[in-house]
């Protein structure tokens, strides 16, 4: 729980949809577990190949955790490790950066900005 800065992907339509209303409420699954599911910069790697394989171009919104205060709680997750998850509506002023996925042809996997080093296995 080192990170100081958390991820979401979304689409470029949801990216769009945050923009012009200024909040976003989650998506369906998020919704349904009661809170918006988060990456690390560990885990986020794992998160695209197991929830978003294939799926291009998609936004990666980078949001600082000292942003959120109590409504961000750290839960464990798949191979028992800590993933953050927000008890609230994500704000648009607290998303701090949003950064465009591509999958890499050589690899067919999503090719994220330096410093993403995956600590999971897929």
């Amino acid at each position: 729980m080192t990170d100081t800065v958390i991820y979401r992907v979304v689409s470029p339509v949801v990216w769009a949809q945050i923009r012009r209303d200024g909040v976003y409420h989650g998506a369906p699954h998020d919704q349904a577990d009661g809170f918006i599911h988060f990456s690390t910069s560990g885990t986020v790697a794992g998160t695209l190949a197991r929830h978003y394989a294939g799926q291009t171009p998609l936004i990666l919104l980078a949001v600082p955790r000292s942003a959120l205060g109590t409504a961000l709680r750290w839960e464990t997750a798949r191979g028992g490790l800590d993933f953050p998850h927000l008890y609230a509506p994500l704000r648009l002023a607290h998303i701090t950066e949003a950064t465009r996925i591509e999958i890499d042809p050589a690899t067919g996997l999503h090719r994220l900005p330096p410093g993403f080093e995956s600590r999971e296995s897929g």
